[in-house]
């Protein structure tokens, strides 16, 4: 809804903040219960000008809790004015919110950044015809541009790019400053849509195999090897499992990528498993009950014979395999694997939100 000042902010009798009254000069969505020129009071923060304009949302019915008034410009309500003409969703909504993503105006490049982050990877792709890969290049690389929507532009970039971004993306994946390389996930995930199978080889050396890389930058290459394996072709899952399996030679990470194996079907490493749980120590004993999980999940006989072995060694990880992930249900593994992670692991979701939209009732 949007709405002039009628007057100032202040407190009247009893309240403890300050409201202004504002009358609605237009209803955007849900017109019930409030029409054009109805006056409404509520809090306001600040000392703006009477005859200012302001968006504001509500919800309940009929008692309307209304939120705090933000300031719009004449551009944001044209803005604002169009969003009802646009798809409900797919690549012709985005194309709209694109033109957004970068603009002076906060808020309206928050709220088109907002509906990247919950469209579907399957609509982002369906935009690349229409995404403008140089001007998503210099906002890559551009120091400013905040983490969230560098996160956004390689994803993009991912759709739009090709084989000539590989060096500027290799080299930001070999910079030794967090910095630099910050969002790794996202882009990890845009140099293996661009690289295919053949870029494995560096994500292992880098990040896989080498027990100097930081938890940080490990979890964040799952994560993208995760979500690439579930939503994309772009890697083989053959070729994602191969790479998980370097982990298996890191017993303190091990259990990250242990429960992947079991819902990936891949039961090829049960005799690597045996060994994993029979050499962890007093560190990496936690691995063990993933281990067990994988057991009981897998339907190779040999695999039952195992886990009661591996039971006896270890009745305490049996114990609490069977109590914190009872099988059943979907016969999923569950694990540290099914907790909500970052863009790259959401299914249908490549990017985090930037905040969160009140629904609107009025």
């Amino acid at each position: 809804m949007l709405s002039r000042t009628r007057t100032g902010g202040t407190a009247a009798a009893g309240d403890d903040v300050p409201k202004a009254v504002f009358e609605v000069t237009a209803v955007l969505k849900g017109a019930a219960g409030v029409e054009e020129k109805q006056e409404i009071r509520t809090v306001i923060f600040g000392q703006e000008q009477v005859g200012d304009r302001f968006l504001v949302m509500g919800v309940g019915r009929p008692d309307v809790a209304w939120t705090t008034p933000m300031k719009v410009s004449d551009r944001a309500v044209e803005y604002l004015r169009q969003l009802d003409s646009l798809p409900e969703k797919g690549p012709e909504r985005l194309a709209f919110f694109q033109d957004y993503l970068q603009d002076p105006e906060q808020v309206l490049s928050r709220d088109a950044y907002d509906e990247f982050a919950k469209a579907p990877y399957s609509e982002v792709k369906g935009l690349r015809d229409k995404m403008d890969r140089a001007q998503l290049l210099a906002w890559i690389k551009h120091p400013d541009t905040p983490l969230n929507r560098k996160r956004l532009y390689m994803v993009m970039l991912s759709v739009c790019g090709g084989a000539d971004d590989l060096p500027m993306l290799e080299q930001l994946l070999r910079a030794e400053d967090r910095e630099t390389r910050a969002g790794l996930d996202a882009l990890v995930g845009s140099y293996l849509m661009l690289a295919g199978p053949r870029g494995m080889a560096l994500v292992e050396d880098l990040f896989l195999k080498t027990r100097q890389a930081e938890y940080a930058d490990t979890y964040a290459v799952i994560m993208a090897l995760r979500f690439l394996g579930t939503e994309t072709e772009a890697v083989p899952r053959p070729r994602i499992l191969q790479g998980f399996y370097c982990l298996l030679d890191r017993p303190d990470l091990a259990d990250l990528i242990i429960p992947d194996l079991a819902r990936w079907e891949d039961w090829s490493q049960v005799e690597r498993m045996v060994r994993l749980f029979k050499e962890a120590d007093q560190n990496t004993k936690e691995v063990r009950v993933a281990i067990m999980n994988y057991l009981r999940m897998c339907p190779r006989p040999e695999a039952k014979e195992r886990a009661e072995e591996l039971a006896k060694i270890d009745p305490a990880a049996a114990k609490r395999a069977e109590i914190f992930f009872p099988l059943g249900g979907d016969n999923r593994a569950a694990s540290v694997a099914d907790a909500p992670a970052g863009p790259a692991t959401q299914p249908g979701s490549p990017v985090p939100p930037d905040k969160t939209k009140p629904e609107t009732s009025q």
